[in-house]
């Protein structure tokens, strides 16, 4: 399979895991977060560095939620989880 191919598919994952209700949002959504960097390597080393910065644009655009949560676990805060996820 192509990297092209495996990035289109990774970015269809994305938005039937965004359709998805937030509480159920969140294994499809983990898998997808550990998944891009590895299809990111993928397309950088196929394509070239360019790719590579669009990708981790288009990653950082998506995943903003998500990668806000891990930067303020990772400096030691508790963010809020919205209620909505713990149900």
């Amino acid at each position: 399979m192509s990297s092209i191919l495996a990035a289109i598919l990774w970015v269809l994952a994305g938005t039937v895991t965004a359709l998805l209700p937030m509480r159920r949002q969140m294994v499809p959504g983990s898998l997808l977060l550990l998944s891009a960097p590895v299809l990111l390597v993928w397309l950088a080393h196929d394509h070239g560095w360019i790719w590579l910065a669009a990708g981790l644009a288009a990653f950082a655009s998506m995943m903003r939620n998500a990668l806000r949560y891990l930067w303020a676990r990772a400096r030691g805060e508790r963010p809020e989880i919205p209620p909505e996820l713990l149900r």
